[in-house]
């Protein structure tokens, strides 16, 4: 049976404002999930020069962006999810920074396509740790009704350094490739492409050693009766069983809508680059532009649309607006079947950034609020689990796949990002209308 939560001190409780504690958390937090973002998406920058490099078709650059990535998350995610749960959160999290900032340095150190690969690999494995021990810290610091908002400012952190990596990546890239470093011991051998590796690995450690301010937040006590302390699996598998209503429609519905979240950042700069022979400057600075500001945008009008919605009697609001984004996201998509300039294509990736980016803080806090304290960095692995197979590991290689076998164009990687974006947003449409009715039915017992 569940119950309401008993109330905590720790960092403010349900009847309190945040205290700056908290939001000096939410702060370092945030930080690190952009530049986790940084680090992750650089590579979708350098797709022209690592396929000039290594001699690559699409589908095996894909490999890079998404699976070798993913299938570290794959390994890691539940390991770290359920370290969450019963180890230190802080302590986890410094480690997993400091292994996936190395880890990107490390990726322009590569000299083969197989050490890359590995390179990448380990930063997908390190970034497992990053959404339990978060997800997990943020709603013990934060009360109840603080947590939508809370989480609109984490997940600020995609956006941020999404467009930090294409802004700076691509002036970056753009300016490395007139400096003269031959003078340099060790860099004077590099690329401009390795250059860029090398730099944007750094700033991580700096995330690390901030993280030693943080205070662990104190775990407020499990919403389920009688489970004070660890959560037994087998609670803990109980309760999924229990409420599978919820959770796999959930963990279906949520990563098709996220498909297009990675699908966009994945191969809108090659699209661009392709189809009208602009700069990876030019792109960079253009689209990252977009990318940080109106995915910042979306993320932080989530909270308030859902609270318009609530007030209109919707307790399930958090996840109507996920529904509603889904139709929304699949007309969008379609308007690049019918874009042929630079400017209208520049336009739709404008609408897309900012309407795939209005859920994501919405689902990870409805996912919050109804799963006990003791087994929220298990679940959240979970999710960061089917969202990396299904968005990061899957969306980028969909798009590459039709480009190569079903267009046969490169040119046409736009057509192959719309059926992506078009099929995934109706999929999800489809289960997130399902989870509504065991949502509503927890909220009513929660």
């Amino acid at each position: 049976m569940i119950a309401a939560p008993e109330k905590d001190t720790a960092l403010g409780d349900s009847d309190e404002r945040p205290s700056r504690a908290a939001w000096f958390l939410l702060s370092v937090l945030t930080l690190a999930y952009t530049v986790s973002f940084i680090d992750r998406q650089i590579l979708n920058l350098l797709v022209q020069p690592l396929k000039a490099q290594f001699s690559l078709d699409d589908t095996r650059l894909s490999l890079l962006q998404g699976v070798a990535f993913t299938t570290a998350y794959i390994v890691f995610s539940p390991l770290f999810g359920r370290a969450a749960d019963v180890a230190s959160r802080r302590n986890t999290l410094m480690t997993g920074i400091g292994v996936w900032s190395l880890a990107t340095s490390a990726c322009g150190l590569a000299r083969s396509y197989w050490q890359l690969f590995l390179a990448r690999f380990a930063v997908g494995g390190a970034e497992a740790s990053l959404t339990p021990s978060a997800w997990s810290m943020i709603a013990d610091s934060f009360p109840a009704r603080s947590i939508p908002t809370a989480f609109s400012i984490f997940m600020m952190g995609p956006y941020l350094g999404g467009g930090i990596a294409l802004i700076f990546g691509g002036l970056l890239l753009d300016a490395s490739a007139h400096w003269n470093l031959d003078a340099v011991p060790l860099l004077g051998a590099l690329k401009p492409w390795q250059v860029v590796f090398l730099m944007v690995g750094a700033p991580g450690m700096v995330v690390a050693l901030l993280l030693t301010a943080v205070r662990e937040p104190r775990r407020r006590e499990s919403k389920v009766v009688g489970q004070e302390g660890q959560m037994p699996l087998r609670e803990v598998w109980r309760f999924f069983v229990e409420w599978r209503g919820f959770y796999g429609n959930f963990y279906i519905g949520m990563p098709c809508l996220i498909i297009s979240l990675y699908a966009y950042p994945a191969w809108m700069p090659t699209l661009l680059m392709r189809r009208f022979a602009v700069s990876a400057g030019q792109v960079g600075l253009q689209y990252g532009t977009i990318v940080l500001i109106t995915g910042s945008l979306g993320v932080l009008t989530g909270p308030w649309l859902a609270r318009l919605i609530e007030r209109r009697g919707r307790r399930e609001a958090l996840l109507i607006v996920p529904l509603g984004v889904a139709f929304a996201l699949a007309l969008v998509s379609l308007g690049l079947g019918f874009t042929h300039d630079y400017a209208s294509t520049l336009a739709v990736a404008t609408l897309a950034s900012f309407t795939y980016s209005l859920p994501q803080a919405l689902a990870s806090s409805a996912l919050q609020i109804v799963t006990p304290n003791r087994m929220r960095g298990l679940a959240s692995a979970i999710y960061v689990f089917v969202v990396s197979v299904v968005g990061l590991g899957a969306a980028p290689t969909i798009v590459a796949l039709l480009t190569d076998h079903l267009f046969h164009d490169e040119k046409r990687v736009g057509d192959a990002l719309m059926v992506t974006c078009v099929g995934s947003a109706l999929i999800a449409a489809f289960f997130l209308w399902r989870t509504l009715r065991s949502y509503r039915l927890m909220m009513a017992r929660g």
